[in-house]
């Protein structure tokens, strides 16, 4: 029996997770090379691991992926679809595990230690795992280890869809073999500049002098030698929902005039669209309340794909403002939420082209803080209006 102090770190990644999602979408997909990714200028999000076998990886360019692999499939990708199936695993875990962390959209720690006071760990590991899999069709590895570091390198061997558990007292007997660009952090060019010192495996990393890394890599050669070590403290931090992001308006006089309560709407979307960048959130939720001059309160709200765009979030907004709105009514009161706040969407933007519109939206928010919130906005319009100062 394992004593109380010994920690056990699980940890969870969906393979392939966007093109997983594709292929129960489309079926036909199964078993050829996919590509998740933008059509012609983007990067790749996500490819199968047929499509790996060419040499593609995610972050290469779709113009060299192409050349690699003519007879791969590109798909632009589901944001909807990949935020759904993240939420869907999330609800599953949240459920069973008692302690555990969402790192990314696909991809989650859980704190086991002390249930092997009560029953295997391990195998209550595999049948959480095969849970996931009965319920959302989606593949999905783990690993269970002392800690979090090792958990997440024997995941990344246990691919595809498969699992492992790395012995308590054999951290290092496990990492030494492997290949030393196996630790997070290392790069090409770490992993270049340690073949030149005839460091190829996490065994030799683990066996050369801390003084000696610290000298050849700085701060970051004690991280390296602790990691090679199997050494790595850091804690699985609770997963819950952030708090939401909203403002309301209680106008001096009611309002009936439909377009201006629509340039209100569009105002208080982009204040706490704005709020959420500047946090690096996104929203996967966003609500919109109405109160009339008799004090009844309604509100509507949608789940959406995970965004901090104030062009995505606007046109959302005027539309649950429209459903929930009584013709004809004046309005006493306007508020706007977002909600389900994480910073795990980025990931589901990188098969879409969105750099320019990132920066875009960088150079708003920094006229925003230097001259206030208010001196670039949206006209309201039909469909949300362009951008004025």
């Amino acid at each position: 029996m394992a004593s109380q102090s010994r920690r056990i770190i699980a940890h969870f990644d969906l393979d392939s997770f966007f093109v997983s999602v594709e292929v129960l979408n489309d079926p036909s997909l199964k078993g050829k090379p996919v590509i998740v990714g933008g059509r012609e200028r983007g990067v790749v999000a996500a490819c199968s691991y047929e499509a790996r076998k060419f040499g593609i990886h995610s972050a290469m360019p779709i113009q060299v992926a192409r050349r690699l692999c003519p007879q791969a499939i590109i798909v632009g990708g589901s944001r909807g679809e990949y935020s759904r199936y993240s939420r869907w695993v999330t609800e599953i875990i949240a459920e069973r595990a008692p302690l555990f962390e969402k790192a990314s959209i696909d991809e989650f720690y859980l704190d086991l230690t002390g249930m092997d006071r009560f029953f295997d760990p391990y195998q209550w590991t595999i049948n959480l795992r095969q849970e996931i899999i009965d319920k959302t069709g989606l593949p999905i590895s783990f690993a269970v280890a002392s800690n979090k570091l090792i958990a997440k390198i024997a995941t990344n061997e246990a691919k595809p869809n498969g699992y492992m558990e790395i012995p308590f007292g054999r951290e290092k007997d496990y990492l030494a073999p492997l290949k030393v660009n196996k630790i997070p952090g290392v790069g090409e060019h770490m992993y270049q500049a340690m073949q030149e010192l005839n460091i190829n495996t996490i065994g030799d990393l683990s066996s050369m002098p801390i003084d000696f890394l610290e000298n050849r890599f700085g701060k970051f050669g004690t991280e390296l030698w602790n990691k090679a070590n199997g050494i790595h403290h850091s804690a699985v931090v609770p997963y819950h929902e952030a708090k939401s992001v909203s403002t309301e308006n209680t106008f001096e006089e009611n309002i009936k005039d439909v377009n201006r309560l629509y340039d209100e709407l569009v105002r208080m979307t982009e204040k706490i669209a704005f709020e959420v960048r500047q946090d690096n959130k996104m929203a996967g939720c966003i609500a919109v309340k109405i109160r009339y001059p008799d004090f009844e309160t309604t509100s509507k709200q949608t789940t959406i794909p995970y965004t901090f765009y104030d062009d995505e979030l606007i046109p959302v907004a005027r539309d649950l403002f429209s459903k929930l709105h009584r013709k004809g009514q004046p309005v006493r009161l306007l508020g706007v939420r977002l909600s389900e706040l994480t910073d795990e969407a980025v990931q589901t933007n990188l098969f879409v082209d969105t750099g320019k519109k990132t920066e875009l939206y960088k150079a708003i928010d920094e006229v925003k803080n230097r001259f206030g919130k208010t001196s670039i906005t949206k006209a309201a319009g039909k469909k949300g209006g362009e951008l004025r100062d």
